[in-house]
């Protein structure tokens, strides 16, 4: 019998769980208090560039402004990446198991092209990470999402793989949950990434 069948087989009434399952799950609330201290971290760093903004205006940041042109639709790709986690997540809440497959795979696809984009951005800048303490923080901030996206897309292709595997059911789906989760967390900070870097320089004026 495979892992998925064990576990919707119906316990006895005085048999004793297993392990806590959905929001009472270990990984849940783990998953939950990381996100908490890596969006400090990134706070901490947007604080940084806005303070640093505000305080040298126009003339701290370079010339021309950052381009939208490659960050403009890698971000949109980003946010379908998300988009696509979910409908894979949902499809193992609702037992279809193509749809399921499917949502991973494209997220894990479009996560490895933001990447790719994102490291040619980085080869067109005029500055670099030692040219002032805007290209500091760029690279620095950029750098570190991009790492993230990097353990995000590890543990889709994890929870992939298990789930090709069988091991996930509408009950027990902790693991994709968990990795959903990290991804949205993932593109949220891009949002405010993509805002602070691409997007205020031209509010500024």
């Amino acid at each position: 019998m495979s892992d998925a069948a064990l576990s919707q087989a119906p316990l006895p009434d005085d048999a004793l769980p297993l392990g806590a399952c959905g929001k009472n799950s270990v990984g849940w609330w783990g998953v939950l208090c990381l996100i908490a201290t890596e969006g400090s971290l990134f706070a901490y760093l947007l604080f940084s560039y806005a303070y640093m903004a505000v305080q040298r205006g126009q003339a701290w940041l370079p010339e021309p402004h950052p381009s939208l042109s490659l960050a403009g639709p890698n971000t949109l790709i980003l946010l379908a990446s998300s988009v696509a986690v979910w409908w894979g997540e949902e499809g193992v809440k609702r037992q279809r198991r193509g749809q399921h497959i499917a949502g991973l795979g494209i997220g894990i696809g479009l996560g490895l092209i933001f990447l790719v984009v994102q490291a040619f951005e980085w080869k067109t800048k005029t500055f670099g990470l030692t040219s002032g303490s805007y290209g500091s923080l760029f690279f620095t901030i950029t750098g570190f999402h991009m790492a993230h996206v990097v353990v995000g897309v590890c543990m889709l292709t994890a929870v992939l793989a298990w789930s090709l595997m069988g091991y996930f059911s509408p009950r027990h789906h902790a693991r994709v949950t968990v990795a959903a989760i990290y991804w949205h967390f993932v593109d949220v900070v891009w949002l405010c990434v993509f805002s602070a870097f691409y997007l205020s320089p031209y509010l500024m004026g």
